[in-house]
Formats: C-alpha cells, sequence, structure tokens
C-alpha cells in the first residue's frame, strides 16, 4: 500500500483546496472565513476550487440554526462549496428521531442548538424534554434535515484524504467504517506512521492547528476560542488562514 507524508503531498493540479475545521455554532466566523476565502481567490486567482468544510457545524455556539442557513445558501449558490458531516449533525438528528434524553445531543451543547431554533429544552427536567423535543421537531426546518442527512463522510482529492475525525490505521481507505470517520480519537491521533494519503480533519479541540506529517487538525476550539482554522492547499503549497471573532 503506497503512503504519503505532507511535505511531498499535493493536490490536483489548478485545483485549490481550502477546507474549514469546526465551527459549533459560529455563524459570525464562519461568514468571516468565506469572506477570507474570497479575498484570497481575488488577490490570487486560480483556474478552480473547491471550499471543504469538516463538519460540526452545530452545538455549543450560540448561532446553529444560522450556520445551517448559511451553507444551504453557498451550496445552493456555488456546488463547489462541500460539507461532510460530523459526530454532532448525526448527533442531532439521532436527537431529532429519538428524543433521547441523555445521548451525546443533550450533553454536548444540544440546549444551545435548540435555542437558535428558539426552542429551550432543560435535559435535566424530563418534562421539559418532552415538551422540547416536540418543539424542537416543529422548528426545524424540513430542509435541515435533509441536508443533514445527505452529508458525504469523506472526500478525496489528490494526496489528501477530507473527514471530520479521522481513520483507522491499517484499514484501506476505501473500507473504513463510516462511523470511525466522525467519531475515532485516540487511535488514530496516537499513529505516526503515513497513511494511504494526508488526513485533513477536526473533531479533537486544541489551542493551534495540528501539523503531522500525517494529518492536520483544524479544530481550534471555534465556540470557545473566537478563532475558526483553514487550510489552503494549493498543488504541493500548504498554508493557513484564520476567521478571528
Amino acid at each position: 500500500m503506497k503512503s504519503v507524508t505532507l511535505p511531498e503531498a499535493a493536490g490536483p493540479e489548478g485545483l485549490r483546496l481550502y477546507a474549514i475545521g469546526d465551527v459549533h455554532g459560529r455563524a459570525d466566523l464562519l461568514a468571516r472565513m468565506h469572506g477570507l476565502i474570497r479575498a484570497d481567490l481575488a488577490d490570487n486567482p486560480v483556474h478552480d476550487w473547491r471550499i471543504v468544510h469538516l463538519g460540526d457545524y452545530v452545538d455549543r455556539g450560540p448561532a446553529s440554526k444560522a450556520v445551517l442557513d448559511f451553507l444551504i445558501d453557498a451550496r445552493e449558490k456555488d456546488d463547489r462549496n462541500l460539507i461532510l458531516a460530523g459526530n454532532h449533525e448525526v448527533s442531532f438528528l439521532d436527537f431529532l428521531a429519538l428524543a433521547e434524553p441523555d445521548g451525546v445531543f443533550a450533553n454536548n451543547g444540544g440546549r444551545e442548538t435548540a435555542l437558535s431554533y428558539g426552542v429551550e429544552i432543560d435535559f435535566n427536567d424530563p418534562d421539559s424534554v418532552d415538551q422540547g423535543y416536540v418543539a424542537l421537531v416543529s422548528a426545524v426546518p424540513q430542509a435541515h434535515v435533509a441536508f443533514l442527512k445527505h452529508l458525504p463522510r469523506a472526500l478525496i482529492f489528490g494526496d489528501f484524504f477530507f473527514c471530520h475525525a479521522g481513520i483507522r490505521p491499517g484499514i484501506a481507505l476505501d473500507r473504513q467504517d463510516p462511523d470511525d470517520l466522525i467519531w475515532i480519537r485516540r487511535e488514530f491521533l496516537d499513529w505516526t506512521e503515513p497513511f494511504e494519503k494526508v488526513v485533513i480533519h477536526g473533531h479533537t479541540p486544541l489551542e493551534a492547528v495540528d501539523v503531522r506529517s500525517n494529518r492536520v487538525n483544524l479544530d481550534t476550539f471555534a465556540w470557545h476560542s473566537g478563532r475558526l482554522s483553514a487550510i489552503v492547499i494549493d498543488g504541493r503549497a500548504k498554508r493557513f488562514i484564520e476567521a478571528r471573532s
């Protein structure tokens, strides 16, 4: 099995790639990042481009609904906006389907997501969960549900593999478990050998972009830090941009 490391990895010729880390309800930072990308494209024109969003658009931050509205609109305006699923999107859908009072959504920022739709839920109060669930199902547009249900979990461009969380070492990229792509941590993060492709991911929040020879983690705690990070891949050249509040 062939492998590649970051210094030698290249994107497709003539195609600039932008990949954006975890947003978590920070619609302000996402809009600012798209503004930075537009400025970058204007200042440094290129034949073609793609913007890859790496998942976790909802929960924790204050404006999950606005983030989804922004992404749906961006993709409708230009299908070069590519949007991957994260574990928080899947957990949001799970709550809308099952009303789990003690699941991932309930325990990891779901209250803030519900508030962004105008629904208050106290997950410590069973009655509030029951009432809030009914209200939230009614408040979430079907366009949001359909959008979230059909998000892919991985993309490949050139020498790069894009997913939310990472991959399971030792398993070919075309045989990865879809759940690993949005949930895996330790086995992937601890692996130091090269993969088939350099993995561009988020999911694990850190103070700064984490650049390794086999992977790049773009989750810089945007909802809390006020910093949303992205990588720019232009052939073999790689650089980073950051939107700040």
